[in-house]
């Protein structure tokens, strides 16, 4: 027995010797339950009346920043039905047009957009607070006709393309933030138009669809593969309702669906109301994906997952490798993200790179962050996360665009009691620490038998796929009209629960008025109440059993994906080798050029460890001291910036500062002695003036924490010591210099002299 039904026990067995207490607290929940029933019910209509309202608008979305569009995709040379809006601040946050400006793109899967600024504490909301000028990209509900993924991605680098002219005087290129489905549309557009994009931050992102636990990468293989979204968009007239989409997203976790939700509003009808129907202003906002775009989705995304292994290629002939990314690129996922799993969001780094030497080569940062519990849409309106995830990747964005070629991982935590400077009234600290691939495949947890399965999978839908085209597709299209699709739309089982109850029903005006006049004259039900604690305690039983057969499901699913998908003859007739040598795919790096790309890059960048001078020697010297630690938190590089001013730094451009910190750190991660044993002569043309006070800086930067550990300062101490001898060598070099200088010049001889008078050259006398 749980606590709650121990208690509930308790609760009994005390009410039960009081035969008139018991029947009066069955009359007050009985008043209070019918109250609740009744306020539920006005809750509903309202939800109707709002979905219906929410469909009249012409751009509807649930963003809750006042914004001004600024480009329309309609007015595109390929136009899309996509949109560039400005943020206008809140009154008293105002913005710095010097800092970088953030571009957040909504995703397109089902719902309408505005999710990334739902609330204050959201994606928007954190970047306007760290002072960002800020832009949202949404859509309309309705798509072009015959607008396909490729003209989306133009769209979307012409929208970064004009933030970034609009902001010629800003701090690094524009940062870009794409959730879920915009995410991996994002990255796609930045392979291939990467001089465009700063920071990128994909949050919930699904990049390796094979990869992680979700039960939903089964449901392809399930049904036989993507001939399904080809009926969805036959009967469609040419568009695919994204309601579908929805209702996958439902399935997933019957109990919240079919109970929880709904029972916790009318547990709480009296304090839950408009939380409520904030959310189903998002959820019930269905929009619609041309034909043409969901099927190019499903086909090489969902199923045949070719994104993370580079194996798409545009109309016009340009491979989206996301290996051609520039910018660092952040990765925010959730353990408690049952749509995307970390698995899923960081598949995409071991398909793409064998080790740390593979990545490097390609020259690109990839941070990663994990939260433990929260849900897939939590990611992006938990207010607790817009507190805190977001806005300490927003406020140091800076900082992420700093960090060398390699894989990092953000950790915000806790700050520490007594924290001074900047940071003094911020409740949380970010922590950057060093990971490699190795670190990012024990995570992802690939598994070659698991591929072969999906990759048997890939191949019947494309059979099935041929199957469908080739003898129903004909017969459904002729049958299919735009009449008949508007009808199969609103008999979608996620929409005629919004358009059933509302006002245009004949009892809501009675419901109404009673709901009006029961919320002055509320009765609620005490907390101790024993009848009210058993209902709790049933909605907790009726959860229980839900996750129950949820879990049996999901598990039949699997168990049913692997006999069919593992069994040798499927695979044969997939044409998928049982050979455990043959890769189920192939692997992006495993070409001879590619090796032979990668030594290359890798001898070009050891010719760089005797190239440079003062500047590389502090940041040499400093990132050597940090690498004791294995992470380097927010306040240490606020420091450094404030020391880098107070020396002069401010006449650097923001992208030769940033070149200089990512090659020096990136040295020193390849090859710590042969880049400090460069040093000396980095420091060779340095007077000793120079010398001592780019010491002296790297000091305080280090000591700026407090006390250092033994390993840091024997550290500390031996950089201090270099500095301190090239020192010497520059004063024993100035004083030689001055020496020569004051010599008297040598007699001239009579011959000497004749020569000067004629402008002959005078002749070195020989030793």
């Amino acid at each position: 027995m749980d606590k709650t039904s121990a208690a509930s026990g308790q609760d009994w067995s005390r009410w039960l010797m009081d035969p008139a207490g018991l029947g009066a607290a069955a009359v007050e929940y009985a008043v209070d339950s019918w109250q609740r029933t009744l306020l539920y019910a006005d809750v509903r209509r309202e939800r109707g009346n709002q979905y219906r309202e929410h469909l009249r608008e012409r751009a509807p979305n649930v963003l809750g920043f006042e914004a001004e569009p600024v480009l329309s995709g309609l007015d595109l040379p390929r136009p899309v039905n996509y949109g560039r809006a400005r943020i206008l601040p809140p009154e008293g946050m105002p913005t710095d047009p010097t800092k970088r400006p953030f571009v957040v793109v909504d995703p397109r899967a089902g719902h309408g957009p505005g999710i990334g600024g739902f609330k204050p504490d959201s994606e928007i909301g954190a970047a306007l607070q760290a002072g960002h000028p800020c832009y949202f990209v949404g859509f309309l509900p309705n798509p072009v006709p015959g607008q396909t993924v490729e003209d989306v991605m133009r769209a979307e680098a012409a929208f970064v393309r004009e933030v970034g002219k609009l902001h010629p005087d800003s701090t690094g290129k524009p940062a870009v933030i794409g959730n879920c489905q915009a995410g991996w549309q994002i990255l796609m557009t930045a392979a291939v138009w990467p001089e465009l994009f700063g920071p990128i931050i994909v949050a919930g992102a699904p990049l390796s669809y094979w990869a992680g636990d979700n039960p939903m990468r089964y449901g392809g293989g399930l049904t036989g593969g993507s001939w399904l979204t080809a009926l969805a968009n036959d009967l469609g007239a040419g568009r695919f309702d994204g309601a579908w989409l929805v209702q996958n997203f439902e399935n997933l976790d019957p109990a919240n669906t079919l109970w929880s939700k709904q029972y916790n509003v009318y547990a709480h009808v009296d304090t839950e109301a408009a939380r409520y129907l904030g959310f189903e202003k998002y959820w019930g906002g269905h929009v619609l994906l041309d034909g043409g775009e969901m099927q190019y989705i499903v086909d090489n995304l969902f199923i045949g997952n070719k994104l993370a292994t580079a194996e798409l290629v545009t109309s016009d002939g340009v491979r989206i490798d996301l290996r051609n990314i520039r910018s660092p690129i952040v990765v925010f996922c959730s353990y408690g993200d049952n749509i995307t799993p970390p698995g899923q969001a960081l598949g995409w780094i071991t398909d793409l790179y064998r080790d740390d030497r593979d990545l490097i080569s390609h020259d690109q940062t990839i941070v990663y962050a994990t939260h433990d519990s929260i849900g897939h849409l939590g990611i992006f309106v938990s207010s607790n996360v817009g507190r805190k995830e977001h806005r300490k990747l927003a406020s140091n964005i800076d900082l992420i665009d700093m960090l060398p070629a390699g894989v990092f991982q953000a950790v915000v935590g806790d700050a520490p009691p007594g924290m001074e400077g900047e940071l003094a009234d911020d409740p949380f600290l970010l922590s950057i620490r060093g990971r490699s691939v190795e670190d990012v495949r024990a995570i992802v947890q690939p598994d070659t038998a698991s591929e072969r399965r999906f990759a048997a999978a890939a191949r019947v839908s494309e059979i099935n796929l041929a199957l469908y085209r080739n003898f129903l597709q004909p017969w459904v299209r002729s049958l299919s009209t735009p009449w008949s699709a508007r009808w199969l739309q609103s008999l979608h089982p996620m929409r005629t629960g919004y358009e059933a109850w509302s006002d245009e029903h004949p009892l809501a005006p009675m419901v109404a008025g009673l709901a009006k006049r029961l919320r002055q004259e509320r009765s609620q039900v005490s907390p101790d109440n024993p009848f009210l604690q058993t209902e709790a305690a049933m909605s907790q039983a009726v959860e229980q059993f839900l996750d129950r057969y949820r879990d049996h499901r999901d598990q039949i699913y699997r168990t049913a994906f692997e006999t069919i998908y593992g069994s040798p003859w499927m695979q044969a007739l997939a044409g998928q080798s049982v050979d455990e040598t043959t890769p189920p795919r192939p692997h992006p790096g495993d070409s001879p050029e590619h090796r032979a790309f990668i030594e290359r890059t890798i001898v070009q960048l050891h010719a760089l460890f005797d190239q440079g001078g003062l500047n590389e020697a502090g940041l040499r010297a400093l990132t050597f001291v940090l690498l004791a630690r294995g992470e380097a938190d927010e306040r240490l590089f606020r420091y450094a910036a404030n020391l880098v001013q107070a020396h002069g730094g401010t006449n650097l451009a923001h992208d030769d500062v940033r070149e200089r910190v990512r090659t020096q750190a990136l040295l020193m991660r390849m090859d710590v002695e042969a880049t400090i044993s460069a040093l000396p002569a980095l420091l060779a043309d340095a007077t000793a003036e120079q010398i001592r006070a780019t010491a002296m800086a790297v000091r305080d930067i280090v000591e700026s924490g407090g006390a250092l550990p033994a390993n840091e300062r024997q550290r500390l101490d031996r950089m201090l010591a270099i500095f301190e001898t090239a020192c010497s060598a520059a004063t024993v070099r100035a004083q030689g210099l001055a020496k020569r200088k004051k010599a008297p010049a040598p007699p001239q001889t009579k011959t000497a002299r004749r020569r000067a008078k004629q402008g002959v050259p005078t002749r070195r006398p020989r030793r």
